[in-house]
C-alpha cells in the first residue's frame, strides 16, 4: 500500500491513515472528472477493450417512455428518475409487470424515496465544514424519515395482487429509516404481514420487535413468536436473522443478556453463526451489520475473562475471523479506521499471547505497516512474546521497525527493550548486535532536533544499558556511559558497580578500579567498604592508590 521509499513510508499514526487513503483519495478523483467530462475520454487507446477504464454511462439511454426504460433507470439507481417514469407508464394506460414493479420498490425503499448520494465526488472543506467534521455526516444518516403516503406506499396500494416480494421491500423499508410512527404502523399491519413473510421480511420485523413493544418480557415474547412462525412456515433462518435477534436483544435489558446466549446455541444448532464452516467456505460477498459480531469475538477472545477449554481455541477463532474477512469483499466488514485499529490490535494481542514467535512474525511482517500501524503497547506485547518464545535476538530488528514506526520516543517501551537485553547473557554474536542497538539508543536519550530532549534517563536504563554494553567487551564505551550518572543526577547500583569492576579486573585497569570506588565513594553507597576490600585484594595497588 505504501511507497518503498523513506520519505513516503508513515512514521505516525496520521501520515499512516494519510498516505494510506491517498492512492484511493487519487482514484476516486480521477474517476469523478472521468465521470463528469466524459466527452474527454472517448479515445481507447486499450486493446483489447477494457471497460473498467472508459467513463461510465450516467445518462439513460432509453428516452422513449417505456418498461426496458424503467428497468435501466432502476438500474441506474436513478430513484426520482424511476417513479416519474412509472408514473408517465400508468397514466399512458400502459401496465408494468410485478417483477419490474417489486424492483422499483426495493430501490425506493432501500434509498428512502429519494437519489443516492453521488459517488466519487471530491469533498468542498470550508472552515466552516471542516468544525463540523464527521458530526454533520453522522446527522444526516438521521435525517431519513418514513414519510406517510410516501412514493414505496403510493405505489404498493396501486398493486391489485401484491406478493411476498412486495410485501418483503414496504417492511424492510419502514425498518430501515428512524421514526416512531413508523413502527407504530408496523405493529398495526405485523399481523397481515406475517403470513406472507420471506425470510428477508421476518428478519426485519425482528429488528422491529423492540420498537413495537414496550416491556422487555414483552419485546423478547414477540421475538419468541416471529421465531416460532418462521418455523411454522418453514422458514429457514440464516446469518442475517442471527444478528437481527441479536442486535434485538441488546435492546431488552436483562431479558436480553439472559437470552443471548440460548439463542446462539439454538443458531448454532442450525450450523448459523458468524464463524460457521459452511458460511467461511461459500460466502462471497459482505453480510451487513458484521461488523459488530467481529469486534465483538476479537475483544472476548482476547479480553481476560476469556478462558477456553483449550488453549489453543482463542487463537483458533481469532484466525477463523481473519479467514472470513479474505472471502470476496468481506474485508468491508471491518469498518471505518478506528474500528479496523481495533481489530488488528486485539488481533496481534492474541497472536502475541497464543502463538510461537514464527508464526506470529509472519503476521507481523504480512501486515506491518502496510495494513497496520501497531501502537506502543502492541510492540511491548511483541517483545514479551519474544521473551516468551526464547528469541530475544530479534531484538535489534524490532528496534529498527520501533525507530521506523516512530515509538522511539517511549519511554516505557525503550526501557522494557534495554532491560530484555541487559537480563542474561548470549552469544558474542547476539551480544555484539545487542551493544549496536544499545548505542543506536544512546542517540534518542541525547538531544533531539531543535534542542528537544526525547528521553530523560533513568537509573534503570543507563544500568541497563552499561550491562549490555559490559556484556559485549565495549568497556570503554560503558566507561563513558557510566559518567552519565552523575551528569543526570542518578545514583548506580551496587550490582553495577561489581559487574563493572570484574570486567575492570579482566583488562587489568588498576586505575578504573580505583576510580570506581571514587565513584561509589562519590554517591556514599552503602557497598563502598565492600568495593574498596575488593579492590585492595584483586588488584596490585601502589602506596599513593592505597
Amino acid at each position: 500500500i505504501f511507497q518503498d521509499d523513506p520519505y513516503l513510508t508513515p512514521k505516525t499514526s496520521s501520515e499512516f491513515k494519510l498516505f494510506s487513503l491517498s492512492q484511493e483519495s487519487g482514484r476516486n478523483a480521477a474517476k469523478y472528472f472521468i465521470n463528469t467530462y466524459p466527452k474527454y475520454f472517448q479515445k481507447d487507446y486499450a486493446q483489447p477493450h477494457i471497460p473498467c477504464l472508459m467513463p461510465d454511462t450516467l445518462e439513460a439511454q432509453i428516452e422513449e417512455v417505456s418498461e426496458a426504460a424503467l428497468i435501466e433507470r432502476i438500474g441506474m439507481r436513478k430513484v426520482k428518475a424511476a417513479v416519474d417514469l412509472y408514473d408517465q407508464l400508468l397514466q399512458a394506460g400502459t401496465s408494468v409487470s410485478l417483477d419490474v414493479t417489486n424492483q422499483l420498490l426495493d430501490l425506493i425503499c432501500f434509498y428512502g424515496d429519494h437519489d443516492p448520494a453521488q459517488e466519487n465526488v471530491p469533498e468542498q472543506r470550508n472552515e466552516e465544514t471542516a468544525k463540523k467534521g464527521r458530526a454533520a455526516k453522522a446527522s444526516d444518516l438521521l435525517k431519513a424519515t418514513w414519510k406517510e403516503k410516501n412514493n414505496a406506499e403510493r405505489i404498493f396500494a396501486l398493486l391489485s395482487e401484491p406478493n411476498k416480494h412486495s410485501y418483503s421491500a414496504l417492511i424492510r423499508g419502514m425498518v430501515k429509516v428512524t421514526d416512531e410512527g413508523n413502527f407504530s404502523y408496523i405493529s398495526f399491519l405485523m399481523p397481515c404481514f406475517v403470513p406472507l413473510a420471506d425470510m428477508h421480511m421476518f428478519n426485519a420485523l425482528i429488528t422491529a420487535a423492540p420498537e413495537v413493544k414496550e416491556k422487555y418480557n414483552e419485546k423478547w415474547e414477540l421475538i419468541v413468536d416471529l421465531l416460532k412462525q418462521m418455523a411454522e412456515q418453514k422458514v429457514r433462518p440464516n446469518l442475517l436473522t442471527l444478528n437481527a435477534v441479536l442486535k434485538a436483544l441488546r435492546r431488552c435489558g436483562t431479558v436480553g443478556k439472559s437470552q443471548a446466549f440460548p439463542v446462539i446455541s439454538e443458531m448454532k444448532a442450525l450450523s448459523i453463526g458468524p464463524l460457521s464452516d459452511h458460511y467461511l467456505q461459500e460466502r462471497s460477498a459482505p453480510i451487513q451489520g458484521q461488523t459488530d459480531i467481529l469486534q465483538e469475538v476479537m475483544n472476548e477472545v482476547s479480553g481476560k475473562s476469556f478462558t477456553p477449554q483449550d488453549p489453543d481455541d482463542g487463537i483458533c477463532i481469532s484466525l477463523q475471523v481473519h479467514e472470513l474477512l479474505g472471502v470476496g469483499e468481506n474485508w468491508r466488514l471491518l469498518g471505518n479506521d478506528f474500528q479496523q485499529n481495533i481489530y488488528y490490535a486485539r488481533f496481534f494481542s492474541l497472536l502475541c499471547m497464543m502463538e510461537n514467535i514464527d508464526v506470529m512474525l509472519k503476521w507481523y511482517r504480512d501486515l506491518v505497516p502496510s495494513v497496520y500501524y501497531p501502537s506502543s503497547n502492541v510492540m511491548r506485547d511483541l517483545l514479551q512474546a519474544l521473551d516468551t518464545d526464547n528469541r530475544l535476538d530479534l531484538i535489534p530488528q524490532i528496534w529498527k521497525d520501533i525507530k521506523q514506526l516512530g515509538h522511539a520516543n517511549r519511554q516505557n517501551l525503550v526501557e522494557e527493550l534495554l532491560t530484555l537485553m541487559a537480563r542474561e547473557k548470549h552469544n558474542q554474536e547476539v551480544q555484539e548486535s545487542f551493544a549496536e542497538c544499545a548505542l543506536d539508543i544512546k542517540k534518542i536519550y541525547d538531544t533531539g532536533d531543535r534542542g528537544k530532549v526525547l528521553l530523560n534517563w533513568t537509573a534503570g536504563s543507563l544500568s541497563d544499558l552499561i550491562s549490555v554494553l559490559l556484556a559485549a567487551h565495549r568497556r570503554q564505551d560503558a566507561w563513558d556511559m557510566l559518567k552519565l550518572f552523575k551528569t543526570h543526577n542518578r545514583v548506580p547500583s551496587e550490582e553495577l558497580l561489581n559487574k563493572f569492576l570484574m570486567c575492570v579486573k579482566e583488562g587489568g585497569e588498576v586505575n578504573q578500579a580505583v576510580e570506581l570506588v571514587q565513584i561509589s565513594a562519590g554517591f556514599c553507597l552503602p557497598g563502598t567498604p565492600k568495593l574498596i576490600q575488593r579492590v585492595q585484594q584483586e588488584f596490585e595497588l601502589t602506596e599513593q592508590q592505597r
